[in-house]
């Protein structure tokens, strides 16, 4: 699954402002998503449950969307074609099993870890792996050289979760908890290059992010029917607001699919990384966790990973 294997080239990436910053607002509305999906698991005593309800209300928008729009139906039907004839491989259709982790690990750990060492995790793990992604050329915007400024970024993400797992961390939550998020980073930054691809092959970000709720909504509701004989379901929250996590969603899937083949896999990973960690900051500030973390430890950790992402987004100067 190299570069070679895409037969469309590469766009050459485009580095503006515009496209980082939208890169900052995936990063943003993922931190916010994380932690509305994991206040649900918690409401529901099930993470998976929650992920399919976050999961199935995004397929659901999105299936609207593409419905409505004449847009949304052209786009489909180059999907349709582009599976039918094999010009799309199945792996590019299998983005949403991530999301379906993703989503998934919210609604399961969020809710007790709290935002910003689920974010943490996700940078060390989104940082390294968009690094590998570009390096192989799996990203949709081409092979991007390793640097060693990219590599002092990634050593200092992984540093920050090092960092996090002191001052008594492991003696209050399993170890299990503040890994599973650095997984999760790493399947994110997988999904969004092929997502990437995807968008290219049908010349539609919506497209892309149908085919990514249908796949993680199929998941999740697989593994959710699998532990029905195990699970016992509180009754269902009245706030609305715990519902709105796969409107979210769809808008950063979709967003993170448009960028994706102009800026790159890592640089759209560290845009979306600076988001998160601050919004991931403030949000457990203002909407503490079940096990809240030491604002100063959570305040060092967060500024240990944003400085990783500063060095690893910077260029050398020119003499």
């Amino acid at each position: 699954m190299s570069a070679a294997s895409d037969p469309r080239p590469a766009a050459a990436p485009h580095r503006g402002l515009l496209p980082v910053l939208g890169a900052v607002a995936v990063g943003l509305l993922t931190a916010i998503q994380s932690r509305i999906n994991g206040a649900l698991g918690r409401a529901l005593d099930d993470g998976i449950v929650a992920a399919v309800i976050s999961f199935g209300s995004g397929l659901a928008t999105v299936a609207v969307l593409v419905a409505v729009l004449p847009s949304g139906r052209a786009a489909v039907g180059r999907l349709a074609r582009g599976v039918r004839d094999r010009s799309i491989p199945w792996w590019l259709l299998i983005g949403g099993a991530a999301g379906a982790l993703t989503v998934g690990s919210q609604g399961i750990v969020v809710g007790v870890i709290g935002t910003a060492a689920f974010t943490v995790g996700v940078v060390a793990g989104q940082t390294l792996s968009g690094l590998v992604l570009d390096r192989i050329g799996y990203s949709p915007a081409g092979v991007t050289a390793v640097t060693v400024r990219r590599v002092v970024g990634v050593a200092l993400a992984l540093g920050a979760v090092g960092f996090s797992l002191t001052g008594g961390t492991l003696g209050r939550v399993p170890l299990w908890m503040l890994l599973l998020p650095v997984g999760v980073g790493i399947g994110l930054a997988w999904q969004q290059a092929t997502n990437g691809r995807l968008q290219r092959r049908t010349e539609s970000a919506m497209a892309a992010t149908l085919v990514n709720f249908a796949v993680g909504t199929l998941v999740l509701g697989a593994t959710a029917l699998m532990r029905m004989p195990q699970t016992h379901l509180d009754p269902l929250p009245a706030d609305p607001l715990l519902y709105l996590g796969g409107v979210l969603g769809v808008v950063y899937i979709a967003l993170s699919a448009a960028i994706a083949p102009r800026i790159g896999v890592l640089l759209l990973s560290l845009g979306s990384v600076l988001g998160m960690l601050v919004g991931s900051f403030v949000l457990d500030l203002l909407w503490p966790p079940a096990v809240p973390p030491s604002p100063l430890a959570s305040g060092i950790t967060v500024a240990i990973a944003c400085v990783g992402v500063a060095i690893a987004v910077s260029r050398p100067r020119v003499r």
